[in-house]
């Protein structure tokens, strides 16, 4: 699909917002085609294959730089690496570099309010990584990706990282004013190589037995599962 004069200045405007530099702008054109438009439109291609590929992208210069940034265990930076990187994070930055104006909707996901749907704009953010990343490398894609991450990651060290048992106690006090109970269920293997077997009790319901190769990560794990299954 040809880009008209308007849409390359758009696009161009957008470049020069957010920094990022592009010889062929349907390449990063073919980042705002949402599924929707190829589904009413034969020929234009979608953006979900760049989003594929942006999201090991994005996945791996956060990895990279939580690594060179932080001593924290690597719980800790995995809990950050995935909130950081959500669509619940993503969405707004999105908002702010004016990523919904930019979208090519089917008409349908138009009249449903597809242009401010967090996953609609958190999976362009990706594709538009993976555009970048096929135009100018992984250098410079990295250089983009750090530009909203870095600060990102700052506030998440800044807020504090809580554990799933802590994160757990605090909700499960704050409902019912009791505290979480570890059931330790098994312990199986020799004694260099033990695997321990654990359940949360949360009144009268139970969340696991989970294992892991030490009592404190099976706890951590119970947790986890009680975290993403329990109605608080």
């Amino acid at each position: 699909m040809e880009l008209t004069k308007e849409r390359k200045k758009q696009l161009s405007d957008f470049c020069n917002r957010v920094g990022l530099s592009f010889k062929n702008l349907e390449h990063l054109d073919q980042a705002f085609h949402h599924r929707s438009l190829t589904n009413e439109q034969k020929g234009v291609k979608n953006n979900e294959r760049l989003e594929f590929l942006g999201d090991s992208v994005l996945g791996m210069v956060t990895a990279s730089f939580l690594y060179k940034n932080s001593d924290n265990p690597e719980g800790d930076l995995a809990k950050i690496k995935s909130s950081v990187v959500s669509e619940k994070a993503l969405a707004p930055v999105a908002l702010r570099f004016g990523i919904d104006k930019l979208l090519l909707l089917g008409h349908g996901e138009e009249m449903s309010g597809g242009r401010k749907k967090p996953a609609i704009l958190a999976d362009c953010m990706e594709a538009i990584i993976g555009a970048y990343y096929l135009e100018a490398g992984y250098k410079n894609a990295e250089k983009y990706v750090l530009s909203f991450i870095a600060p990102a990651v700052e506030e998440a060290f800044s807020d504090g990282v809580k554990d799933y048992k802590t994160q757990l106690q605090e909700k499960f006090q704050k409902k019912t004013k009791q505290c979480p109970k570890y059931e330790l269920v098994s312990k199986t293997g020799p004694d260099h190589d033990q695997t321990f077997n654990v359940c949360v009790h949360l009144g009268a319901k139970c969340f696991g037995p989970v294992s892991a190769k030490s009592k404190k990560e099976a706890e951590q794990q119970a947790a986890k599962l009680a975290l993403d299954n329990y109605e608080f």
